[in-house]
């Protein structure tokens, strides 16, 4: 039996925890790296073994996964002093599985190819839910035959996986992924605060119209839980102005025009200025509140 790869995880977070969790109970050897300890001690209590930096991890790992905030931070785990570069053996592979941007992901990879390193760009999607059920959808990027190595590792995580292209190409995927979503919450705010202030039943309006031509991922997904008052975090408000922020830099860099998703990322700069930034995504509801001056009744 040939035995499996040993993975090495940094960035513990809302999504990463689980995900880490599910390669631990895969049976996969990992080694987890944090800033901040008591997610470390949670996995390790599940099976996985703690490093004290990326590069150690590194060392002693033949797969590293990182699920960092932002692009800098992945340039710094990967590229920096104590990182991933520093520590790895020639043939291990790097997947980041962050959302940052597509330039900064073609970057990284260029330079850990240099150093004998491969590496894939596999952001996800699915929030919260999807990182506890493993049933993220995957969008990778690199070359084919590293994907196809990394198909056991992915579904340990995630249900749909899909490799889009060339380097780079996982985070083309999943700016337009955020395109759709923040379209969709923003819409999902508007209808619902429509319905209730011209007088019908916003409840009875999603039962309607999400079996129609209206139906999509939010609608599926948010509204029971806007209605039960919770607006607690699947994904947060701020990481999705920052994947905003992403997709509007990079459309500009490619010279695509995006008025409605501009629209979009300023109603999700108005969330955050407003302090919810640790908000669900679907909080920009609260804009819509303050700007029709309603709210949306709760069961709460």
């Amino acid at each position: 039996m040939i035995p499996l790869p040993r993975i090495g995880f940094i960035g513990l977070g809302l999504m990463g925890k689980p995900m880490s969790g599910h390669l631990v109970k895969a049976g996969y050897p990992v080694t987890v790296y944090n800033r901040s300890r008591p997610a470390i001690d949670e996995l390790v209590a599940q099976g996985a073994r703690a490093a004290s930096s990326p590069r150690e991890m590194a060392a002693n790992s033949e797969v590293v996964i990182t699920m960092l905030p932002d692009s800098p931070d992945v340039d710094a785990i990967a590229l920096g002093p104590n990182g991933i570069v520093e520590g790895a053996r020639p043939g291990v592979i790097h997947i980041d599985m962050s959302t940052i941007a597509p330039p900064v992901a073609r970057r990284i990879a260029e330079a850990e190819e240099r150093a004998g390193l491969e590496n894939l760009d596999a952001p996800v999607s699915g929030g919260d839910i999807g990182a506890k059920n493993a049933t993220l959808t995957i969008m990778v990027g690199g070359q084919a035959e590293v994907f196809e190595k990394c198909l056991p590792v992915f579904r340990a995580m995630g249900k749909t996986i899909t490799h889009i292209g060339p380097h780079g190409a996982g985070q083309i995927a999943k700016a337009c992924n955020q395109i759709m979503t923040a379209a969709q919450m923003v819409a999902m705010a508007e209808l619902l605060i429509f319905a209730q202030k011209a007088g019908a039943d916003p409840r009875k309006v999603v039962e309607a119209i999400k079996a129609g031509a209206a139906q999509c991922w939010a609608l599926d997904t948010k509204p029971p839980r806007l209605f039960a008052g919770n607006r607690s975090p699947g994904f947060k408000a701020s990481m999705q102005l920052k994947d905003l922020s992403i997709v509007i830099e990079s459309a500009r860099a490619y010279g695509v025009p995006l008025p409605t998703t501009a629209v979009n990322a300023q109603l999700f700069n108005a969330l955050v200025a407003l302090g919810h930034g640790d908000m669900d995504n679907s909080d920009v509801i609260s804009v819509i509140e303050e700007l029709a001056k309603v709210q949306l009744k709760t069961d709460a």
